[in-house]
């Protein structure tokens, strides 16, 4: 079927397909959607691409993405806000996760986005991580607690680990979010790990 398709529709549908969670049916479905029935969106949506690259870039002091401003710089709106807590910062590995900790709207202080996780197997070590940004970025705002928000995978709680034993000497606090059974979750669907982090992180009542 792809072959009866013109070759650019056919690169566009390769690129739509190397999105995640975007397979080839989906990606053919957007690209004979925009070329035919939407094409006005289509022209849209390839001027906003064509700009992405010159008006987001992550930002400086955290790399969550920011717009660039007319001076050239990328801050974004979580490190412009002042009724922010400055010397609280949650770490965490991808900008989803950071959205994922604000939708909670219990963290008032800032971030700190790594980009990545030590990962041995995919060639990503200590030197490959933003520590050096992050140490400086604790230093600058005077920071008292670190939040080390990884996700409870092997190469997040490696990266926790090693962060904690690196951050621990400048005298601030670092703590590691909580893990357990979900909200509304039945207790005989919970995995060992799981269900054991929440024994160890249980509560007094």
């Amino acid at each position: 079927m792809g072959a009866m398709l013109p070759d650019r529709l056919r690169a566009l549908i390769h690129l739509f397909a190397r999105l995640p969670g975007v397979g080839e049916k989906t990606a053919q479905r957007y690209v004979l959607y925009l070329a035919g029935e939407a094409s006005g969106a289509a022209a849209d949506l390839g001027r906003e691409l064509a700009a992405l690259a010159e008006t987001v870039r992550p930002c400086e002091r955290c790399r969550n993405l920011a717009e660039v401003d007319p001076d050239g710089h990328a801050i974004c709106a979580i490190c412009r806000d002042s009724r922010r807590d400055p010397t609280i910062l949650c770490v965490v590995a991808r900008v989803q996760d950071l959205l994922a900790v604000e939708r909670s709207s219990a963290m008032r202080g800032r971030y700190f986005v790594l980009g990545r996780l030590l990962s041995p197997l995919d060639g990503i070590g200590p030197d490959e991580l933003p520590l050096a940004m992050l140490v400086s970025r604790i230093e600058q705002d005077g920071v008292r607690e670190v939040i080390l928000a990884t996700p409870p995978s092997v190469d997040g709680e490696a990266t926790a680990l090693f962060l904690a034993q690196e951050l621990t000497p400048l005298g601030v606090q670092v703590s590691r979010i909580a893990s357990g059974v979900p909200h509304g979750g039945d207790l005989e669907f919970a995995d060992p790990i799981t269900m054991g982090r929440a024994l160890v992180g249980r509560q007094r009542l």
